[in-house]
């Protein structure tokens, strides 16, 4: 086998901080927030805790960058949507069902990064809560936005049901309590979004 001494490793080729970020966001996901320590991420990213923290003051400021990239991909997928079917709502909601069904096999081995982030941080006043608090508010009004498009009646209402039911399957994943999530998910709110638009 050849040596590797002395080539620079595939982390240290990043920037200092999508190394940190990198490196917390596996162990954030892998051990929980609680257990993982600065230098635990450090050592995985390959620097030291000073670079960590000339990067992120706190380690609950990285905690909550890291849950603004996740957020990010989530209203990144309203984006998609709605760019690959403009001016069809319905399409738009079953697409984002979609993306949520397709992500459920990461989810049975992860867990979702923001159920499994609140469990951890009961403070309400959490910096890392607070982007999981606004990230989901947003979500909640564009879906209902979404939801009114498409002429569904009382938006706000179907919007609770289909958050109830894209979290719920998350969370049944996790634990494992019902087979099948991802076709049953779809197949529940094709039926919402199919039985309550205009005729």
């Amino acid at each position: 086998m050849a040596s590797t001494a002395g080539r620079p490793s595939r982390v240290a080729k990043l920037p200092p901080r999508e190394r940190i970020l990198d490196a917390a966001e596996e162990l954030f996901q892998r051990e929980g927030i609680r257990r993982v320590s600065v230098q635990a991420i450090a050592e995985r990213a390959e620097t030291t805790k000073m670079a960590i923290y000339r990067h992120f003051e706190t380690k609950d400021a990285l905690v909550a960058e890291w849950l603004r990239i996740v957020a990010a991909d989530y209203q990144a997928a309203f984006d998609q949507v709605e760019a690959a079917h403009p001016g069809r709502p319905k399409q738009q909601i079953l697409g984002l069902a979609r993306f949520i069904a397709e992500g459920l096999p990461a989810i049975s081995h992860r867990g979702c990064p923001f159920i499994n982030s609140l469990a951890e941080l009961p403070d309400r006043d959490h910096p890392a809560r607070r982007v999981i608090e606004e990230h989901k508010a947003q979500q909640a009004r564009r879906l209902v936005a979404m939801c009114a498009e498409a002429g569904l009646p009382d938006p706000a209402q179907t919007t609770a049901e289909i958050t109830f039911l894209l979290e719920g399957a998350q969370v049944s994943t996790q634990n494992g309590s019902i087979d099948r999530v991802g076709d049953r998910l779809m197949g529940i709110i094709e039926g919402i979004v199919d039985e309550r638009r205009p005729r």
